[in-house]
């Protein structure tokens, strides 16, 4: 099978988690790097862990096909705080 052909077959998951927090001006930033799951649970802990610590948090996931360029639509897994709208992360 080439490799387009299985990744249409067999999507990847991205389960991503980025935190945030604000500039001197008031801007949200990034707080760090996004990180990236294995598993949404794992995701959801690390976020309610960095909403106490953070402005905002945002936990998503989303089916990907990068070697064809398709993402699907990132549903939330958990939100808190302040944080920018998804397309942007």
């Amino acid at each position: 099978m080439s490799e387009l052909a299985d990744a249409k077959a067999h999507p990847a998951r991205l389960i991503v988690v980025v935190a945030f927090g604000r500039a001197d001006n008031g801007q949200l930033l990034p707080a760090y790097d996004p990180m990236q799951f294995d598993t949404p649970e794992d995701a959801t802990r690390m976020a309610r862990y960095l909403a106490a610590k953070c402005a905002g948090v945002l936990a998503w996931s989303r089916e990907a096909q990068p070697v064809i360029g398709e993402y699907g639509p990132p549903p939330i897994l958990f939100q808190s705080g302040d944080v920018p709208e998804l397309e942007q992360y």
